[in-house]
């Protein structure tokens, strides 16, 4: 049975509905965020309780979850829609709050699961939005009373860990799909994200990682304090999985795959399925079908997104025919067999659910090394990989795996067994619950919070930090929240909560305060 919120109209309540937004499609790491610094206002009120958490009444029945993430789109979409549905609503009820998503939202609301749709909450930088989903969230949050509240992403990992924060709720859990840094962009606006997720990361009960690479990273950044870092894998599972995994590499998947495709029996089709953004770089996958110079060879981009006149344009150098745009597709298993090579060429990424994809149909892939990438892609054994930003070097790693059918065959062989049995759902659902535990044991802060002189805890007002994460896909730095220890949680549920002492976190002096974001520490290299 679908459950569907009906709240006030935007402006005039917690949390609004309306229309899925139509913008541009997925939700990359690389998002927008939000500086937050202490300034008077409509905002400035105290923080409910002591340490800002206020002690509920202890109550059963199902865990209350809110699942927050500004675009229910893309590879993050998909997942962040998989963890809910796969919950067994009798004891995990699981509300998504999101900005935009067309055709998952529909997929959520089929599977039962109450949608809100925050117009406010949306990924591009707009000031006034992103003050009006802080506020908005923090009242939904406090008015629904969650147990949970989970973000993802980098513009609602941010607002929604600090409504969150703010309601009082809880267990704060955050997704780190990939980051809203990367070596692509200026070294001081790298500093300038990496600082603003350690402050959100002391707010934050639990961080999951999704592959090993990001787990890495994260730690490796003093992100979030190592015991509070999990990895997670993407879901792939059901009868769709079963049966692409069965008719792998047959002639009657390809064939059929071609046939929905519109692509002819006989050609040579070098593949990709993502968003067409600056993340996802599909301008360096049309210059490595340039450079392969193969005109046997068609090129087809699966996936919608804003680049998507743009790449258009940039694939007028190919021969008339050799690159197709495909658009978005419900049906990726069943057409991912038409590929001889999938290539994703993306500057940075979490851990792919195409990837996999194309592991369990069986065919050969070309990546870049970039974060969780090589979680599933083994130079030599499960696929090759090549530096981000080198369509020339991935024009040549395309070639060998079309020249050489039996290594494409031996390397899309063991990538399938080695991911043979994993990235299903039962995996994902045991993630999330054990993230959810409100019985689990978290190390509070022992930093010392500053004086609420300072304003940091009292009142707090957001400011949007535009950044651009290339030429084409703007991005800013997340928010947090400067100089937030981590107080001892009240008994959630009739539960005592343990809690341990911890060295403070990062274990680094304090040593200025950054402008507009309070109480700071020594950047490190980016």
């Amino acid at each position: 049975m679908t459950s569907q919120l009906t709240v006030p109209p935007a402006g005039t309540g917690p949390a609004g509905t309306g229309p899925a937004g139509t913008g541009p499609a997925g939700t990359g790491a690389a998002g927008t965020g939000l500086g937050i610094r202490p300034e008077a206002g409509a905002l400035a009120r105290p923080l409910p309780g002591a340490g800002g958490r206020t002690p509920r009444p202890a109550r059963s029945g199902p865990l209350r979850v809110a699942t927050v993430i500004a675009r229910l789109e893309g590879g993050a979409g998909v997942l962040a829609l998989r963890g809910a549905l796969a919950m067994d609503p009798r004891t995990c009820r699981v509300t998504i709050i999101t900005g935009q998503g067309d055709q998952l939202i529909a997929a959520a609301r089929a599977g039962g699961l109450e949608v809100v749709v925050e117009p406010a909450l949306r990924a591009p930088v707009r000031p006034a939005s992103d003050l009006r989903a802080l506020r908005r969230l923090t009242a939904l949050f406090a008015d629904r009373d969650f147990d949970v509240v989970h973000t993802h992403c980098a513009k609602a990992g941010a607002v929604g860990r600090v409504a969150a924060r703010r309601a009082g709720v809880g267990r704060i859990i955050h997704t780190f799909h990939g980051f809203p840094f990367h070596e692509f962009q200026p070294r001081a606006l790298r500093h300038a994200y990496v600082s603003i997720e350690r402050r959100l990361g002391r707010i934050t009960d639990v961080a999951l990682c999704v592959g090993a690479g990001v787990a890495a990273e994260a730690i490796r950044r003093e992100l979030v304090a190592p015991d509070r870092v999990r990895t997670m894998g993407v879901s792939v599972d059901g009868p769709d999985r079963v049966r692409a995994s069965r008719e792998a590499g047959t002639s009657l998947a390809r064939r059929r795959a071609r046939a929905a495709l519109g692509l002819p029996a006989d050609a040579r089709v070098v593949g990709a399925v993502g968003r067409l953004t600056y993340q996802k770089a599909p301008e360096d996958f049309v210059t490595a079908l340039g450079t392969l110079g193969r005109p046997d060879v068609i090129g087809m981009w699966v996936g919608g997104g804003e680049l998507a006149a743009r790449v258009t344009r940039h694939a007028r150098g190919l021969p008339a025919g050799r690159f197709r745009l495909a658009g978005e597709r419900a049906d990726v298993l069943d057409i991912l067999p038409a590929f001889d090579v999938f290539a994703l060429p993306s500057r940075y990424e979490g851990l792919p659910t195409a990837i996999v994809e194309a592991m369990i149909c069986g065919v050969p892939v070309v990546a870049t090394a970039v974060n969780a990438v090589p979680d599933l892609v083994i130079p030599g054994e499960t696929g090759s990989l090549v530096p981000p930003g080198r369509p020339d070097l991935m024009a040549t790693a395309i070639g060998h795996l079309l020249d050489s059918p039996p290594a494409a065959a031996r390397m899309a062989a063991a990538a399938r067994g080695r991911i043979d049995g994993r990235y299903g759902e039962a995996a994902l659902r045991d993630s999330l619950l054990a993230a959810y535990d409100l019985d689990a044991p978290v190390q509070a802060s022992c930093e010392a919070a500053p004086p609420r002189s300072a304003g940091v805890t009292d009142g707090l007002a957001v400011e949007v930090a535009a950044g651009p994460a290339g030429p084409a896909e703007p991005a800013g730095p997340a928010a947090g929240p400067a100089g937030l220890g981590r107080p001892g949680r009240p008994a959630r549920r009739g539960r005592p909560v343990r809690q341990s002492g911890c060295p403070a976190w990062p274990p680094r002096p304090v040593l200025a305060r950054g402008p507009g974001l309070g109480a700071g520490h020594a950047p490190r290299p980016g």
